[in-house]
């Protein structure tokens, strides 16, 4: 059973770090522009398959499209999510695709640090049932007498420790990621 638990956590691990890691921080990241959707001859793909991407320190994201059809359609999906993102709009020269990320304000700082504390709290609710689905599981294997009463202890103290391992890892990454914003 608490392998089970651990798979789940890992699963929900894995998408809490997915989830922050498309959030703009102080510094710029390929993540934040890889998987937008860019209209390219006729279909829709992440930019990542249309031209590859590059940082120029300290707030430049340069990608470098395959073609110079593909640098239009590139400038043209960033200058769309610009609308809702935090990047100005993409400026296109021949095949070259340039974004640049504008310093973040005290306002905007602070709207980040409470969405990324507000999606880290939805990923520890789902870590804390799955922990107390598990336990559920435990008492049902012991009413069904496929544990004693000690293996069921036993296995909810290893579920705690493990849930108590996940939620300090969880911590370091809200950690990590308010520290990147507040760079």
């Amino acid at each position: 059973m608490p392998n089970n638990l651990k798979d789940r956590t890992t699963r929900i691990l894995e998408k809490l770090k997915e989830e922050l890691i498309t959030i703009r921080t102080s510094r710029p990241t390929p993540a934040l522009v890889e998987n937008i959707a860019v209209e390219y001859y006729g279909e829709k793909m992440p930019l990542k398959q249309v031209g590859s991407i590059s940082i120029k320190p300290p707030r430049e994201i340069q990608i470098q499209a395959w073609d110079k059809e593909g640098a239009t359609a590139i400038a043209k999906a960033l200058d769309e999510t610009a609308k809702k993102s935090s990047h100005s709009s993409a400026t296109a020269e021949g095949q070259l695709v340039r974004v640049f990320l504008p310093e973040l304000s005290t306002e905007r700082r602070e709207e980040l640090s409470k969405h990324i504390k507000k999606i880290v709290e939805e990923h520890r609710i789902q870590i804390r049932t799955a922990r107390e689905e598990t336990n559920k599981e435990i008492d049902s294997a012991e009413k069904q007498g496929e544990l004693t009463e000690d293996d069921k202890f036993q296995q909810k103290e290893e579920i705690q420790k493990e849930t108590e391992e996940i939620n300090k890892e969880v911590d370091e990454i809200l950690e990590r990621k308010l520290a990147e914003i507040n760079e």
